[in-house]
């Protein structure tokens, strides 16, 4: 930090010193609308930055509200929100907040949430901080990776820091400690499926008689239904929507009826309602997200030549 930036630091107020040092641990910042959430420069995520200069610049202006951009500070913000009175759904019923839905999570997969910096929300909410993984992009997730109340923000996301303020209140630290890493369990949870491969995206074509083609069929479906039901926690999001994804791309190609491969996922997929986090909605949409996606990838199961 320069020496104009030093002297000048009491200028900056309570915000502006609240920037500079989360820009001390290496997180990029910009600014939000005073008392707001919104923000207050263009492309947010290009604009945020670790620069003293550039925050000392914005912040003497006006008393701007802080945010994180968490994808440049390679950060995955879960964010567990309290519930207002509202009816937990199952299975999360009984639960009042994210907190207890994220530590029903965790149970599940014989894990504990691990302490970590965090900051409390005028609303009643939590925000915990995680260093994120190297080599997987994480998105932002609403409710249904993890669960009812809880939310993450990763690339494309930015989380309100702590001292910003709303009519609401304050955000606050809850918790000084160290920024843990993201434990594995919430990462499987977060991380999407492989994309396809290259050779993949063009139309593919087996060419087999007619009865080898069915059973030639029937034997992927198999497969890929056994692979869901043998899916532990913390993987069957990204397994399911793989499987969909594969039995998706014969649907497309006239090689399996949509019924079927649906009514086969819908059965290995069972067994994750009411574990880790599962709803019957959620296995109902992956399932029609990854068919959706591999009918736009057709694998077409010629049958004696046939066309």
């Amino acid at each position: 930090m320069s020496e104009d930036i030093r002297s000048g630091a009491g200028r900056l107020g309570r915000l502006g010193q609240a920037a500079l040092g989360a820009a001390r641990e290496g997180m990029h910042v910009f600014p939000l609308q005073p008392r707001s959430k919104l923000p207050a420069v263009r492309d947010w995520e290009r604009a945020a930055t670790p620069d003293p200069e550039q925050i000392a610049a914005w912040f003497s202006a006006r008393p701007y509200n802080v945010a994180i951009a968490c994808g440049p500070s390679a950060l995955v913000v879960v964010d567990l929100d309290d519930g207002h009175g509202e009816t937990a759904p199952e299975p999360w019923t009984g639960a009042r907040h994210g907190r207890e839905v994220l530590a029903q999570v965790a149970a599940a997969a014989g894990e504990s949430v691990p302490r970590t910096r965090s900051v409390s929300t005028p609303t009643g909410g939590l925000h915990l901080y995680f260093r994120a993984p190297v080599g997987v992009e994480l998105r932002n997730t609403a409710g249904t990776a993890l669960g009812w109340r809880v939310d993450t923000r990763a690339h494309g996301g930015y989380v309100v820091a702590a001292e910003s303020v709303r009519d609401a209140g304050y955000y606050r630290v809850a918790d000084r400690a160290p920024i843990a890493e993201l434990p594995g369990w919430i990462a499987d949870a977060l991380t999407p499926p492989p994309a396809p491969r290259a050779a993949e995206v063009t139309s593919a074509v087996v060419e087999m008689r007619g009865g080898r083609a069915r059973a030639y069929v029937a034997a992927i479906v198999e497969r890929e239904a056994a692979g869901v039901a043998a899916a532990g926690e913390g993987t069957r999001h990204r397994t399911l929507l793989a499987a969909a994804r594969t039995l998706g791309r014969l649907v497309g190609g006239d090689a399996l009826d949509e019924a079927t491969a649906r009514g086969a996922l819908l059965a290995a997929a069972a067994g994750y309602v009411g574990h880790g986090g599962y709803t019957a909605a959620q296995v109902a949409r992956d399932i029609d997200d990854g068919l959706a996606y591999g009918m736009r990838l057709p694998r077409r199961i010629d049958a004696g030549g046939a066309r």
